[in-house]
């Protein structure tokens, strides 16, 4: 994955895209920042956790931005967003993500609300980078009656 940041990276200089190399340089501080923080090796699963880190705080950005009229920095932010997808595994459509909390639900037998946090558990290693979580949080509080 970080090669392929690399590759990406050097090829955005090539084309003199300059709002991809910024995003893709911004990608890679993220990166070398929790590498140096926690002393490790970031692995693809962990490089995925940190993508999709940033898109939830650009998600959050547009929202604030466009609560507040700023409709030309929340564009910026969206398109940070599609650069940003493109590095992460191929998105879950929403009836994978139906049959996975279903199948979750079953599996850890939950019944209340209660039980979300291991309905959560069970979902969240699977569907990392791959679904908005938020909106797996708001199918699972429909399927247990909240």
């Amino acid at each position: 994955m970080q090669d392929r940041l690399k590759d990406e990276m050097k090829q955005a200089m090539r084309n003199k895209e300059k709002s991809r190399l910024g995003v893709i340089r911004l990608i890679m501080s993220a990166i070398k920042q929790k590498q140096v923080d926690e002393r490790i090796v970031l692995d693809d699963g962990q490089v995925i956790v940190v993508l999709d880190k940033m898109l939830k705080q650009r998600r959050e950005s547009i929202r604030q931005y466009r609560d507040a009229g700023r409709n030309e920095l929340a564009e910026v932010e969206e398109a940070e967003i599609l650069v940003i997808q493109d590095f992460l595994p191929q998105p879950l459509s929403a009836d994978e993500i139906s049959d996975m909390v279903q199948a979750a639900v079953t599996d850890c037998s939950a019944s209340s609300i209660k039980d979300m946090g291991k309905v959560m558990a069970i979902l969240k290693p699977a569907m990392q980078g791959r679904a908005d979580m938020s909106v797996v949080s708001v199918k699972i509080k429909e399927l247990l009656g909240a």
